[in-house]
């Protein structure tokens, strides 16, 4: 009779352990030995979790080209974070495919035997940050809570939620934590032209914004450090794609008919980013017959 108990309770702790792993909110924490970067996911019961990512593209800094400033800037403020000396919340902001979320993954690669940790979080989940938050105030890990894309709607949840982490909230966010932001809008927000005639004149020639206006910039101000991208020109894409090709295994942009074809791809998508570099780097070890490293 007892061990028939002892196997009912034992039967009902394993189903509790489920359920409340399964109740809306609840974050379990995860190994946090299986990786250094983590992905949020909340399922469609409402179950939340941070999974472990096991393949990563990650790259070393050296192989990001044309962005030494960008670079620069991130590298050092990493550092000061790492080494535990005030460092700022971080939004990379401008041109797509120029190298934003890589440097970001770069900076990973620079520090994780530091003890960095990367989380990343789409913006539709941005309202579970204080959660997120609240479960890695005693880790002795930093973190970087990364979210790639971020723009927000009017009226969106997430907004709000990301504005009080940032600095707003009562329950301040823990030393061990910064947020890294990628985004094309510089201030988060889309922006209409009509807003534009809420800006006050006063009479001594001063300009002050409307409210609405105040509000969109709000919030990237509460980033510390904004670093802009901007388009490459034609050299500085042809020096993305030699960088690609070498990752390859190719060696002949010297070549006038390969740099004539690299030129002809970029004109094809309308753009020199370093992602459309990349792109006709793969297409072309690939018609060449070179095997990918």
């Amino acid at each position: 009779m007892n061990e028939a108990l002892g196997r009912l309770v034992a039967r009902a702790e394993v189903l509790m352990q489920r359920i409340e792993a399964a109740l809306p909110g609840q974050i379990q924490p995860p190994d946090w030995n299986a990786s250094f970067a983590y992905r949020y996911r909340r399922r469609a019961s409402g179950a939340c979790a941070l999974l472990p990512v096991f393949q990563m593209s990650l790259m070393a800094l050296d192989d990001l080209k044309e962005v030494d400033v960008q670079k620069a800037k991130i590298h050092r403020n990493t550092e000061q974070f790492v080494r535990g000396l005030p460092a700022n919340n971080v939004l990379l902001t401008g041109a797509r495919g120029t190298g934003k979320s890589s440097l970001v993954k770069a900076c990973l690669q620079a520090f994780h035997l530091q003890g960095l940790r990367l989380i990343e979080v789409e913006k539709t989940d941005m309202v579970d940050l204080p959660d997120i938050l609240e479960l890695l105030v005693d880790r002795p890990e930093k973190f970087i809570v990364y979210c790639d894309d971020l723009s927000f709607d009017e009226g969106e949840a997430g907004y709000k939620a990301l504005k009080s982490a940032l600095d707003g909230s009562i329950a301040a966010t823990g030393s061990n934590v910064l947020i890294y932001a990628t985004s094309n809008r510089r201030h988060l927000l889309p922006e209409y032209h009509s807003e534009n005639a809420s800006y006050q004149h006063t009479e001594d020639g001063e300009v002050h914004p409307g409210e609405v206006i105040e509000e969109k910039i709000s919030l990237s101000e509460r980033f510390g450090l904004w670093i802009s991208f901007y388009p490459f020109n034609q050299a500085e894409y042809l020096a993305i794609v030699a960088q690609w090709l070498l990752a390859f295994g190719v060696d002949s942009l010297d070549e006038p008919k390969v740099r004539a074809e690299a030129l002809i791809w970029s004109l094809e998508r309308g753009s020199r980013s370093g992602r459309v570099a990349w792109q006709f780097a793969r297409d072309f070890a690939g018609r060449n017959g070179v095997v990918q490293p």
